[in-house]
């Protein structure tokens, strides 16, 4: 199990602080058309790394931004999921996609987004719940961070980072060479990737 004294010196998950951002990220502008992001996945006990690749597709109605998350993982092995996020109020936002359970609170916090939902994984042990902490900000070079924690009961068993660059063709999409740990095929932003801070079902 992931609970221990590996896990000690992870006991207390830190919150990400709202960075000084250019400008203000707004989901519905930013997420319309097509995205290319590259990412790794870093597992807090042990340290091994899993980078991959996603292609999102948004589009807008006026209330609900749907984005479609194509992964790519250097094994080959590829995956979709489904993001429809509502925009509720002025600056609030409910989410929703296959492998979340109930719906993600999604909110505006000054230039940055914040994303705060349960995710069931599939693994050795059967399902297990992970809680994923996101935050979203522009940056310099136009740009977007996306940085995850991603923990269980209360404590850090992973984090995520993925650098994304909205108006992107997908051509220039490509699986990042992998060294020394195995990388696996495509998940949602960060879900599959997820997977691999946990011991897979065979």
């Amino acid at each position: 199990m992931l609970v221990g004294s590996s896990l000690s010196a992870c006991a207390s998950l830190p919150e990400f602080a709202a960075p000084t951002a250019p400008k203000t990220l707004v989901l519905e502008e930013a997420f319309v058309g097509q995205t290319l992001g590259e990412g790794v996945v870093v597992n807090s006990l042990t340290g091994a790394k899993t980078t991959f690749s996603v292609v999102i597709n948004g589009t807008w109605d006026g209330k609900i931004l749907t984005l479609i998350e194509d992964f790519t993982f250097g094994d080959g092995s590829k995956d979709r999921k489904t993001w429809n996020i509502t925009k509720t109020d002025a600056g609030r936002y409910r989410g929703t996609r296959e492998d979340v359970l109930g719906s993600a609170d999604v909110r505006q916090d000054g230039p940055a987004v914040r994303l705060d939902y349960d995710v069931t994984l599939r693994t050795g042990f059967g399902g297990i719940n992970v809680r994923f902490r996101d935050l979203l900000y522009l940056q310099d070079d136009r740009t977007i961070a996306n940085k995850a924690v991603v923990s269980k009961f209360g404590l850090r068993i992973g984090r995520v980072e993925i650098t994304m660059h909205p108006g992107q063709h997908s051509a220039r999409a490509q699986v990042i060479d992998d060294t020394e740990f195995p990388i696996v095929a495509g998940t949602n932003t960060l879900t599959l990737a997820a997977r691999r801070l946990l011991p897979h079902a065979p």
